[in-house]
């Protein structure tokens, strides 16, 4: 529940009206829903049981009338941090009020990057940051909505082409880039069913 409102204050903190949604199962029980329901009404936030699951497209109507409602409020939006603040700005900005992070410490090698970019006239790009799934700091093992935290960055990198500068927290990995050729274009599959090509 910590780590859902969380959520739902970043969505705020964007100026949207946040909508939540359970992706109910035939295993959820009734205090299971009744838990989150109970969080959504006290926080005044929009609550919708989707049950695509089970019903298909049927079972998201609720949801898709409560994202309707929310569209038809009037909104405030506005951004994390500016297109003029510095990389490092940028980087605190997203860990202090979306991650909730004390703040940011770097590897002398992401400040040597981050130097380098901003001389090459990178610095006007937005940041992606690439951290754990499992957690809102770069620590998996700091699950819910942690307290009393730092990230480290890693590494920083442009991605020119993109349009944005990935900022690696933490010991998360990033996939490598294809080849012109890439391996899977040599997979097959015979008519009876044997597989070639997959190593």
């Amino acid at each position: 529940m910590a780590n859902l409102e969380k959520h739902i204050e970043n969505i705020q903190g964007f100026g949207l009206p946040p909508v939540v949604t359970l992706n109910f199962f035939p295993t959820d029980t009734d205090e299971e829903i009744d838990a989150v329901k109970k969080l959504c009404e006290e926080k005044n936030i929009r609550f919708a049981l989707s049950k695509v699951f089970a019903d298909g497209g049927a079972g998201g109507i609720e949801l898709a009338k409560a994202v309707e409602d929310a569209f038809n409020e009037p909104v405030n939006f506005k951004l994390t941090y500016s297109d003029d603040e510095s990389i490092s700005e940028k980087i605190s900005a997203v860990a202090k009020k979306i991650y909730g992070a004390d703040g940011v410490d770097y590897t002398s090698a992401a400040k040597k990057q981050i130097d380098e970019l901003e001389k090459l006239g990178f610095g006007k790009m937005p940041v992606c940051m690439a951290k754990t799934q499992y957690s809102l700091s770069d620590d998996a093992a700091k699950i819910c909505r942690p307290k009393n935290f730092r990230i480290t960055v890693r590494e920083v990198k442009v991605s020119a082409g993109a349009g944005f500068i990935v900022v690696i927290l933490g010991n998360i990995l990033t996939m490598p880039g294809l080849p012109k050729r890439p391996a899977a274009e040599k997979i097959d599959i015979t008519p009876d069913g044997i597989i070639s090509g997959l190593f």
